[in-house]
Order: structure tokens, then C-alpha cells, then sequence
């Protein structure tokens, strides 16, 4: 059943404050403005992000997506576990669309998720491709090797180790995964079933929030 209609709200100033957050190129603002296009369009018939959350469409998903990029800069591969409306992994596709060489791995089990993310990764023009299957079933037919593993709001940080351990075992890759208020307690629990090389960096978008950055992971004894 479609969803009613809402006006989209004015978002200029909630732009300007995420952009400032987190400086992005003229063409990955292009490439981000109509993203917000596409989503406020779909959002009308597909649940793709809270409704509550729209007037700070810019500063709660789209900035706090972008600031991911600068703790990986040099990253070539990146796949995202449950993309959902597109965040991270869509505005890193933005991000990564002017270096060459580069990809994205889009993972998105609701099929309904997954064609908006073909659809609007098409239209953008951004190296992506979606994959419409639960991130089990990703690693096993992922033959490449990633530099960065992401995933938000989609699971508690020892729960989330679990589900990407088999793409991050291997050598080099990085895990970057935003957490709340809760990060620190959320690690401590991690910590009881894994070993890892760990770092807690502030959020610019939230200041009680977190980025876990996990290098190195291995199952705990």
C-alpha cells in the first residue's frame, strides 16, 4: 500500500550545516542533492528512512555517512551490510565515484531496499553494485578483497563482528561502524568473543556518538 504524501521539508539549512561538517566536492554535492532527490521521491511509496528523521535528512544520515570516507582515504573497495535507504554506502559511492578504480558493494536484503539502491546508483552514475541477499550469503560468492567494511544502525557491535567477520579476517580490512551513546558498552561486550585492534572516534554529527574502527579482528579463546 503506498505511503501518504508529506511535503518535503525545507532542508537548505540542514544542508548547510552538514556540509560544513563534512566538505565534499562540487560534483559529489551533484551527485548527493539529487540522491536527496530520489529518496524524498521513493520515500513516498517505500519506507526507506524514518520519516521523523527527514528535516535532518542532511546531518543525520548524509553527513554522518560522509564522515566515514576521511577515517579510509585511500580505501579503493568498500562494502556496506545493510544499506538500507543508502547510508553509508550510497554517499560513499558519491564520495568515491571521481577516484578512479574504485567500487562500492552495495548488501541490501529487502528487495524493495535493493531496487532503490540499483535504481538511484544507476542514475547518479556511481561504481556500485547491489547485492539483494543477507551479508552470509555475500561472503560466501565475495571473491575480491575489500579495504573497508561498513554497516549502521543495523545490528549491536558483537552481533555486527559476527555477521562481518568472514569479510574482515582478512588482512588490511577495516571495519567502520557508527555507534551511539552506547559504543563504549557495546565494545566491552564485544570484546568477551573477539580480539581486535580497536579505536573509538567522536562523531562530528553526534557528539555523544562514536565510530568503532576495528583492524585486525579474530575470534576471542
Amino acid at each position: 500500500m503506498a505511503r501518504a504524501d508529506f511535503a518535503a521539508p525545507d532542508l537548505a539549512a540542514d544542508r548547510a550545516r552538514a556540509l560544513a561538517l563534512t566538505p565534499v566536492s562540487r560534483e559529489t554535492t551533484q551527485r548527493l542533492d539529487r540522491f536527496v532527490e530520489l529518496l524524498l521521491s521513493r520515500q513516498r511509496i517505500t519506507n526507506l528512512i524514518s520519516s521523523s528523521t527527514i528535516p535532518q535528512l542532511w546531518t543525520r544520515h548524509i553527513a554522518d555517512s560522509l564522515q566515514l570516507v576521511d577515517l579510509a582515504p585511500d580505501a579503493r573497495v568498500w562494502i556496506d551490510v545493510g544499506t538500507g535507504g543508502g547510508f553509508p554506502g550510497l554517499v560513499v559511492g558519491c564520495v568515491l565515484a571521481d577516484r578512479p578504480g574504485t567500487s562500492v558493494q552495495l548488501i541490501e536484503s529487502s528487495l524493495k531496499k535493493a531496487a532503490f539502491l540499483r535504481d538511484t546508483a544507476r542514475a547518479l552514475g556511481i561504481p556500485a553494485a547491489v547485492h539483494g541477499i543477507r551479508v552470509e550469503d555475500f561472503a560466501k560468492i565475495f571473491q575480491g578483497r575489500a579495504d573497508v567494511v561498513s554497516a549502521r544502525a543495523l545490528a549491536p557491535l558483537k552481533s555486527l563482528l559476527a555477521l562481518c567477520f568472514p569479510l574482515l579476517r582478512k588482512n588490511g580490512v577495516t571495519g567502520l561502524f557508527p555507534k551511539g551513546q552506547n559504543a563504549q558498552l557495546e565494545l566491552g561486550e564485544a570484546a568477551n568473543s573477539w580480539k581486535m585492534k580497536v579505536e573509538l572516534v567522536p562523531s562530528r554529527t553526534d557528539p555523544a556518538g562514536r565510530i568503532v574502527v576495528v583492524r585486525d579482528l579474530e575470534r576471542g579463546s
